[in-house]
């Protein structure tokens, strides 16, 4: 008797590695096909990057352009990203930063820049506590509405960019049917290992999903790094309000303007996005909230990119095909899975996004796949999220709700100050 439940155990075993064995395979397939999608998106937005340049640099007119910039606390490196903006090269610009109060550390840092370069024109917005579920759009509004230009440019604190930047994101909306120019990014880690692999994850896995979804059906939304659109592209969508209880404002924006009849543009330009010196578990807190935000404003989307990722096909094939005996198969899946991300991280992150890092840590990437799946399936077990201090959840569509909002005092005035002295 005990003979034959071992037998009948041995034989559930192999059974369901088999199918463990044809998910593995499966997964492997999908992974590649991918693989292959990326590769010629690279390819075609290599190209057409080549066109934006000729076109940029051939005659187009410079507009008067109000860079929107809202900052939140000392972060790292602050001084240096901010500084950047204050350096562009271009003729007609004018910088409005946003805060909740004169309080907030990071206006410290924009007043020492606002002595230093007295000639440009800057300025501070206080919006107040929010009253809306997304502070930053509440920030938003209240720094368009100080601007009497037409063309902005939304960017964040932790981006920093050349010189060049603001001539070559305009450009595209030169063209009236072009309402929103938005960008890919570098990630730039703070130094230690599990930064290093968030910033491979900036520089090779988004964009890597970006350009094949610009490839597949153009460019229908938006990433927070930098967003460009002109007064009449926000007028038509309702203003910035429009995206005030969404968590992923940027994609929103991107959707929204696409749906009102205009193009959404991945400009040519490559930004920087510096990170923070944090621990693992705050890193993968964050990238969590980012996949809960897309798999409620993305759903079927979301699912898809179950199958994008190698690494974990790669670990059950080896595990399930050793299991049925067959070592050299589940090697070569595992090393094949490996191999696959390699490749990505090089030419992806290598020679599209021209990061260094990701060329020379290529071999490490793979690893990044690994915990991106994990974050992925993690997506799925909760809709609550904290967010700068906020407790929040998402509901359909992607939209949050807080469970706490600070206070809703009166609002102050909009403009501080033209510059701080």
């Amino acid at each position: 008797m005990d003979i034959a439940i071992v037998g009948l155990v041995a034989a559930a075993l192999i059974a369901s590695g088999g199918i463990l064995l044809f998910v593995a395979v499966l997964g492997t397939i999908s992974s590649t096909v991918f693989l292959g999608m990326a590769l010629v998106a690279a390819l075609r937005h290599l190209s057409a990057s080549r066109q934006a340049w000729t076109a940029v640099h051939g005659g187009l007119t410079a507009p008067a352009v109000t860079l929107l910039k809202p900052v939140h606390g000392a972060e790292p490196r602050l001084y240096e990203n901010l500084e950047s903006f204050f350096l562009q090269d271009y003729p007609d610009f004018e910088i409005v930063f946003g805060a909740r109060s004169l309080e907030n550390e990071a206006l410290r840092t924009v007043e020492a820049l606002c002595a230093k370069y007295p000639h440009v024109r800057a300025r501070v917005v206080l919006s107040g506590e929010p009253k809306w579920p997304n502070a930053k759009v509440y920030s938003l509004d209240k720094m368009i509405a100080s601007s009497r230009n037409s063309h902005y440019i939304i960017t964040d604190s932790d981006i920093v960019v050349k010189r060049d930047f603001i001539h070559n994101i305009i450009a595209p909306l030169n063209d009236p049917g072009v309402g929103c120019v938005t960008a890919l990014y570098e990630g730039i880690p703070a130094g230690e290992f599990w930064s290093s692999i968030e910033a491979l994850g900036m520089s090779v896995e988004m964009p890597s999903g970006v350009m094949v979804a610009d490839m597949l059906e153009g460019m229908k939304f938006a990433l927070g790094a930098v967003m460009a659109v002109r007064r009449d592209s926000l007028r038509a969508i309702g203003g910035i309000r429009a995206t005030s209880e969404y968590y992923s404002d940027d994609f929103v924006l991107g959707n929204l303007i696409s749906q009102a009849g205009y193009k959404v543009v991945l400009s040519q330009v490559k930004v920087g996005h510096v990170l923070t010196s944090r621990p693992f578990a705050k890193t993968f807190g964050d990238q969590l909230r980012w996949m809960q935000s897309t798999r409620y404003s993305r759903p079927w989307g979301h699912f898809g990119t179950g199958l994008t990722f190698a690494v974990p096909f790669g670990i059950l094939g080896l595990m399930s095909a050793g299991a049925m005996g067959h070592w050299t198969l589940g090697w070569a899946l595992f090393a094949w899975a490996w191999l696959s991300r390699t490749i990505q991280s090089a030419i992806v992150g290598g020679l599209v996004i021209g990061d260094k890092r990701s060329l020379a840590l290529c071999w490490l990437y793979p690893l990044r796949d690994l915990i991106g799946f994990f974050t992925w399936a993690g997506s799925y077990s909760s809709s609550a999220f904290e967010w700068r201090g906020e407790l929040y959840r998402f509901t359909s569509g992607g939209r949050i709700v807080a469970a706490r909002l600070g206070s809703t005092a009166d609002e102050p005035e909009a403009v501080v100050a033209e510059k701080f002295n």
